[in-house]
């Protein structure tokens, strides 16, 4: 059970990293100074690493309770 708990560990960080990644995008897009319309359109590309990553996150502690679960 522990490579179950160190490997959701592991994907875990992996969506974090995903999150932060995204936080860092819409922040430049912000500091760019872009017009609404534009604004839009980089914030809906964006969008699709922030759920990707928030799915991954999920998946790995999923994983770290059932290992604690099952160890």
């Amino acid at each position: 059970m522990d490579g179950l708990i160190w490997g959701g560990a592991a994907v875990t960080l992996a969506g974090f990293g995903g999150i932060v990644y995204s936080i860092l995008l819409v922040v430049r897009a912000r500091r760019a100074g872009l017009e609404d319309a534009a604004l839009r359109a980089r914030l809906q590309q964006v969008l699709p690493v922030n759920i990707g990553a928030l799915l991954l996150s999920m998946l790995g502690l999923m994983a770290v309770v059932v290992g604690v679960i099952l160890g």
